[in-house]
């Protein structure tokens, strides 16, 4: 029978804890939905069950609501007490809908017996495994028990995203492995549900889980490494496809070639470095050269492993390529590769690579450089003008360190607003480094930038702008620019930073 208490949200009311990393339109949400389970309306038409973070919603939002009741002496509503006496009885009468909302209640004692007649309707069961981690103890153990003596391995597909969620918190532990336990040893079809959930967590779980029992065997493990878009799933199979071959001991190329082809192919750099790395075990070195100029430096390094491992030397290759390919064939992993395993010696091979008319090899001929240790500021500091954002990002940071030596009218150029945007950045950011007043002009002739976070950079350079220690104070420069920025500081600090700079304020 519907509930005769009509209810309003109340956004003064929230009590501490709850809705603990909720967003506040969550606990809305899960509030409007409780006035509405209130009045009776069915769960399946107010909640979408699937979700879990309906039932958590719901939970928090239940605790914002106040109720009304009418005064029989009084045409007026007026407010009751917070969960009064009579409201949880009439709830606890209403069915489902009326029982869903004293699962959730503020009093310790209503949720208990809430939880008691819980078992009557099953489908308040995530209610049930969210009261699991409820900070009231007795109500704790009666949650628990009824959850044991309910889940199986039918329904534990459909509740698995929940149980993982309140698995997060304080005390929620045990829903976890309540989880595991009815899962181990539950046939494979009934896991595979898991692996193909559209919640991350389960696929994670089921595949920890899978591979644990060693469910799964290397081919299936490579597949999946490859085909899962989570990074923690592909790294999980991806690792445990190299421990599955080492356990299965001989195997036959065929099923080498189910495994690694798969790996070789996935976007994942790590998963293209574990079958990198299997092709030690395969005996084929000569696969791992075409990886040596991968574009992922662990890539890199593990085809260098490899092909070491038959007694290849990948500087050679990388030496050769470097020298004698054409433009069109030579890659920039080719380029970089050469200097994460040469030596200083490799440093000319690098510089003539400054000019080759690809930009990505430019960028990367000015990493090894930086690589190597042999950063020639004369050299560098003309590819400032490099039309390719990449190649002057990697300047930038080959500079840095010599920031201070370098010419500040020629950076201080290159933030006007005629200039590129990714050559504005790069000379602020230098300027920032070198410090002074120079940094300073330049910080606040870009706070007029076209540029939205070249503007908050800015204004975030001129608020932490402090005088250099070797420049002369009083400078009426620092005055002018000081005022140009007195929007982005109170008076006081503003007066502080003249005292500082040696001015009036």
């Amino acid at each position: 029978m519907p509930c005769a208490y009509p209810a309003l949200y109340d956004q003064r009311v929230r009590p501490a804890g709850t809705g603990a990393g909720m967003a506040e339109d969550e606990v809305r949400r899960g509030a409007m939905a409780a006035a509405r389970l209130a009045e009776g309306e069915p769960l399946q038409e107010v909640l979408d069950v699937a979700d879990p973070g309906e039932w958590l919603a719901l939970d928090a939002g239940v605790r914002q609501v106040r109720w009304y009741r009418p005064d029989e002496s009084a045409p007026k509503w007026e407010w009751a007490q917070e969960w009064d006496a009579p409201l949880p009885r009439d709830l606890m009468r209403a069915g489902e809908s009326g029982l869903a909302v004293a699962l959730c209640h503020r009093n310790g004692r209503i949720r208990e017996a809430a939880v008691r007649r819980a078992a009557q309707h099953p489908g308040l069961l995530p209610l049930v495994v969210i009261r699991c981690a409820d900070w009231v103890a007795p109500l704790r153990r009666y949650a628990r028990q009824l959850l044991r003596d309910t889940l199986d391995v039918d329904n534990a597909a459909d509740l698995a995203p929940l149980l993982l969620r309140v698995g997060r918190r304080d005390r929620g532990a045990f829903g976890v492995q309540l989880l595991e336990e009815v899962l181990q040893g539950a046939p494979q079809g009934r896991l595979a549900a898991l692996f193909a959930a559209p919640d991350r967590g389960v696929r994670r779980f089921a595949y920890r889980l899978a591979v644990a029992e060693g469910r799964l065997g290397p081919v299936d493990l490579a597949r999946t490494a490859a085909r899962d878009e989570d990074n923690v799933v592909q790294d999980l199979c991806a690792n445990a496809t190299l421990t599955a071959l080492a356990a299965t001991g001989d195997v036959d190329r065929n099923t080498y070639d189910d495994v690694l082809t798969p790996l070789l192919a996935a976007r994942n750099p790590r998963t293209r470095s574990t079958g990198v790395t299997a092709l030690r075990r395969a005996g084929r070195p000569q696969e791992a050269e075409r990886f040596l100029n991968d574009r992922s430096a662990v890539v890199r390094a593990c085809a260098r492993y490899v092909v070491r491992q038959y007694g290849g030397d990948p500087t050679t290759w990388y030496r050769t390529r470097c020298t004698g390919a054409d433009d069109a064939a030579l890659l920039p992993g080719t380029v970089i590769g050469l200097a994460e395993c040469g030596d200083r010696a490799d440093a000319g091979l690098l510089r003539s690579l400054l000019a080759h008319p690809d930009g990505a090899v430019r960028a990367q001929a000015v990493a090894g450089l930086r690589a190597v240790d042999r950063v020639a500021t004369t050299t560098l500091l003309p590819l400032l003008d490099d039309p390719v954002p990449a190649v002057v990002r990697e300047v930038t940071v080959a500079l840095l360190p010599s920031a201070a030596e370098l010419p500040a009218d020629l950076l201080l150029d290159r933030t006007g607003p005629e200039r590129p945007r990714h050559l504005r950045s790069a000379a602020f950011r230098l300027l920032d480094a070198h410090g002074g007043v120079m940094a300073l002009r330049a910080a606040v002739g870009l706070l007029a930038d076209p540029d939205v976070k070249l503007r908050a950079r800015a204004e975030h350079a001129v608020r932490r702008w402090r005088p250099a220690a070797d420049e002369q104070r009083g400078d009426p420069e620092v005055g002018r620019l000081l005022d140009r920025g007195r929007h982005l500081f109170s008076d006081r600090a503003l007066r502080r930073l003249a005292w500082e700079a040696g001015l009036d304020g």
